[in-house]
């Protein structure tokens, strides 16, 4: 049993692929993966959705408990300068869809079965 968010790490780190973004590479897994991550982890964790604007783009995580959660800050050669804009599940998935989150969905639920090492 996961008795802390940051305890998923280990889980979302072996389920990311290609299927869950299509920015996924092995030498940054992490890569595109912020939005379907912090959508999964909502679901099991609870909390808010927040949003950085990094370059041009939107980056995702989670605020749980009053704190920062970001599972997707080793995409990054830096971490970023959080601005924590309040964002929302539904702006989440603006940047993802249902193929990729159901695929990381079932991928965490077979990690958390598999036995850890």
């Amino acid at each position: 049993m996961i008795s802390h968010f940051k305890d998923y790490l280990p889980l979302f780190e072996k389920a990311w692929s290609s299927q869950s973004s299509s920015l996924y590479t092995l030498a940054n897994p992490a890569r595109g993966q912020c939005s379907v991550t912090a959508i999964i982890l909502q679901e099991y964790c609870g909390g808010s959705i927040k949003k950085t604007r990094i370059n041009d783009a939107w980056h995702y995580y989670n605020w749980i408990n009053g704190k920062r959660v970001d599972l997707t800050c080793s995409q990054f050669q830096l971490l970023p300068q959080y601005t924590d804009t309040p964002s929302s599940l539904e702006e989440a998935w603006s940047d993802t869809n249902q193929e990729q989150v159901e695929y990381l969905r079932q991928a965490i639920q077979k990690a958390k079965k598999e036995p850890t090492r």
